[in-house]
């Protein structure tokens, strides 16, 4: 059962794949009526967990069968002795939803056409419309949203806050703002857009037991597009559990017989007189990661410093222009670029050290450009060339550095997920794309979606730490048998959930950079 329970999780889909297993479902045998009644009840148990008996609740009806399981909900909330009414507007519903209405109406349920009559309720219960809604909504309906919008009243979602695409999370003229959502069967993608999540409240699944065989049949044995799950990312780095200590957990496990250089060699190449606090967190960040040897590439005159911050790490001071920024990769005697696990290059160097970018792309080794490193990357114009590198390219853009990157794909702010598909074919790279749902993908289309995040990390220098972490993390795994898109979405998800838990002891406006890179290791104990 949690084996189930944890693969679904993962699982995102599209309104067109929803209908084809739902499709399946149904031509398997499987009544409408029964599953429509089977999902009710679930949702009415999952209701009744949060609400008071004196609760007065309200339930918005919709033609569809989202409102049919709306009105499935209504009716047992009024067995159950609840205060309900519902608000139905339109003339027309499907047969089921019909029968259901009628029948809530004969049980004695008022029934309006007015949203007035709701504004009393101490809950609403939106089945207005449910996935694969494309019309943008139009009068009445439009004005009844933006009353109950008004209100303050908690609304819980069935499936979708009604109003948003399923598939992009796109507002279509107005939403419903939930306070919370409850998802039916599988994760839906457009509730994982940065864009809705404005109107979706908490989202939690309902798992009505699909079954897997239908999943597998529409989405293949490995769907294209994936929740990061913590179970997912904890089994990568090897340890047990989240805030709760277990004896052996370590990240990434040891043999008793190892030393450093076996546990990954990471250069950070990074920081510039202007920009040392980004060569600082950056280095922060890998030291969090766990990786055995750092070394950190920084102008000369910046080498006290960075001692005096990291000094298990071997600092290399590099020649420097007359502004402070690294004229030239100087690495030790008998050091060459190729002998470390990993490369991770950006945070804090400026613009003008694109021979570094160009050196560090040449090499045989993982490459991490983040930062000014992808501006650099955007103002030589050689992210296409990508595709002719050897060795992996990880590409860590916010939506602004992204738009640098592809001025050609113009849909980085209303389709997130398309864009990273189309950014990573055409570079060949993985393009993790930074937002309060990081989305992360491979040049085969497989995308890799973190569903939790915090406005913590709306703040400078975050970057600059997930940007060590993930560089520590690959040269770690070099020697792995880890896919790389594993380790890419792992450190997307620890970096959160550091952030989420720095949050929770400290506010929001408390996590600095150095608190959050300090709180790496907390999160996994």
């Amino acid at each position: 059962m949690q084996h189930r329970q944890e693969l679904i999780s993962r699982v995102v889909v599209t309104a067109q794949q929803m209908r084809d297993i739902e499709g399946r479902i149904f031509s398997g045998g499987m009544p409408v009526a029964a599953l429509m009644e089977k999902v009710a009840g679930l949702i009415t148990r999952r209701i009744i967990q949060d609400i008071s008996d004196s609760n007065h609740i309200g339930i918005l009806v919709g033609p569809g069968h989202n409102g049919g399981d709306a009105l499935v909900v209504v009716r047992e909330l009024h067995f159950r002795g609840y205060d309900v009414g519902i608000y139905s507007p339109f003339t027309k519903h499907k047969e089921l939803t019909a029968q259901h209405l009628q029948y809530a109406q004969s049980l004695g349920i008022p029934c309006y056409a007015e949203i007035e009559q709701l504004s009393n309720c101490d809950l609403l219960i939106d089945g207005l419309f449910g996935f694969g809604l494309e019309r943008e909504i139009k009068e009445p309906i439009a004005s009844a949203i933006a009353q109950i919008n008004q209100w303050y009243i908690p609304i819980i979602s069935i499936d979708i806050p009604s109003g948003l695409h399923t598939d992009t999370g796109e507002v279509l003229g107005i939403a419903i703002r939930a306070t919370s959502t409850l998802c039916l069967g599988l994760w839906k993608l457009g509730l994982l857009q940065d864009q809705a999540l404005d109107y979706i409240g908490k989202a939690e699944l309902i798992d009505f037991d699909i079954p897997w065989v239908d999943i597998q049949a529409v989405l293949g044995k490995i769907p294209k597009i994936q929740r990061i799950t913590a179970t997912k990312a904890l089994s990568v780095i090897g340890t047990k559990g989240i805030q709760q200590k277990h004896p052996g957990s370590t990240i990434l496990p040891r043999p008793l017989i190892t030393h450093k250089y076996q546990e990954g060699h990471l250069l950070l190449i990074c920081g510039s007189q202007r920009y040392a606090g980004g060569a600082i967190l950056t280095g922060l960040g890998a030291r969090g990661s766990g990786v055995g040897m750092l070394s950190v590439a920084v102008p000369e005159s910046l080498k006290p410093l960075l001692v005096s911050h990291l000094p298990e790490a071997l600092i290399i001071g590099c020649p420097e222009t007359a502004t402070g920024a690294i004229a030239k990769l100087e690495l030790p005697a008998n050091t060459d670029i190729n002998t470390f696990n990993a490369i991770a290059c950006g945070p804090g160097l400026t613009t003008e050290v694109s021979s570094i970018i160009q050196q560090v792309l040449a090499s045989e080794k993982p490459v991490l450009l983040d930062a000014d490193g992808l501006n650099i990357l955007a103002q030589i114009g050689s992210a296409s060339t990508l595709q002719k590198r050897q060795s992996p390219t990880i590409l860590t853009p916010h939506a602004g550095e992204f738009k640098r990157l592809f001025p050609d794909i113009p849909n980085v702010s209303t389709d997130r997920i398309q864009a990273v598909q189309t950014a990573a074919a055409q570079t060949g790279a993985i393009i993790l794309l930074k937002g309060a749902r990081t989305a992360i993908a491979n040049s085969q289309g497989a995308v890799w979606i973190n569903p939790e995040s915090t406005p913590a990390l709306a703040r400078g220098g975050s970057g600059d730490v997930l940007t060590g972490l993930l560089g520590g993390l690959l040269a770690q795994t070099a020697t792995r048998q880890i896919p790389l898109e594993d380790i890419v979405s792992t450190a997307a998800w620890w970096h959160s959930q550091a952030a989420i838990l720095a949050a929770s002891d400290r506010t929001e406006l408390g996590v600095d950079g150095v608190t959050l890179a300090n709180y790496l290791m907390q999160a996994l104990c």
